[in-house]
């Protein structure tokens, strides 16, 4: 089934069902959640499909794997509130780390939208990782770094450290070395992308854009 589009009836339900936060609310309107929510992110994910995988061989593309529960994690958390009110698809290798690695992804939430690549948590190791490279002036590091200067719609984001440990290096280099964690993205305030026709031709686009990026967080991760 080819991609119709999301619609406002998706961020509702998802609202209404964090608003109700009951299992008994949820079962009552599961239907909902499966055709206003699951269902077009599903079809969704199968046009991205021929493009991630020209992207990455190995990145899963199994709708049931990369679309977001829409159930909470509550185990380790203060917030124990049982239903989350956004979804997102995370394209990566490995589901098994999927808060450590590197990730390509599309989420719609309450305010609007966002898409890009990068980390959701990436390891002191792997940031670590990447700041070798990037001192060694790696060719992968190289290639990244022209894709992000080259274009004006990523923007890229992670907490930064408070006093930049690499004094010396030009500025445009200590946006990439004095970070937590590192991503893209573009974020979209409101639904015009979003509720569009057209969303999976402007991901595939923004994603092929990314590749260099994301080919050089892959070798750290």
């Amino acid at each position: 089934m080819s991609f119709e589009g999301l619609t406002l009836k998706a961020v509702r339900f998802l609202m209404e069902n964090k608003m109700n936060d009951n299992k008994s609310w949820y079962n009552e309107h599961k239907e909902e959640y499966k055709k206003y929510v699951y269902n077009p992110f599903s079809e969704l994910v199968m046009e991205l499909a021929p493009t991630m995988i020209e992207i990455d061989s190995q990145i899963i593309t199994i709708p049931s794997k990369i679309i977001s529960r829409v159930y909470r994690d509550i185990r380790f958390t203060k917030d124990k509130s049982l239903y989350r009110d956004n979804v997102c698809i995370v394209f990566l290798r490995d589901k098994s780390k999927m808060s450590t690695s590197s990730c390509f992804w599309f989420e719609l939430n309450q305010q609007g939208s966002s898409y890009g690549v990068g980390f959701y948590g990436a390891t002191s190791q792997s940031m670590a990782r990447m700041r070798e490279m990037i001192i060694d002036n790696h060719p992968a590091f190289r290639k990244a770094l022209k894709c992000y200067e080259t274009q004006s719609q990523f923007v890229i984001g992670g907490e930064k450290y408070k006093r930049s440990k690499f004094p010396d290096q030009p500025e445009n280099i200590k946006t990439w070395l004095d970070r937590k964690n590192i991503f893209f993205e573009y974020v979209e305030s409101g639904y015009e992308l979003a509720f569009s026709k057209e969303l999976p031709e402007v991901l595939k686009k923004g994603f092929k854009t990314l590749k260099p990026i994301y080919d050089f967080l892959s070798m750290i991760d």
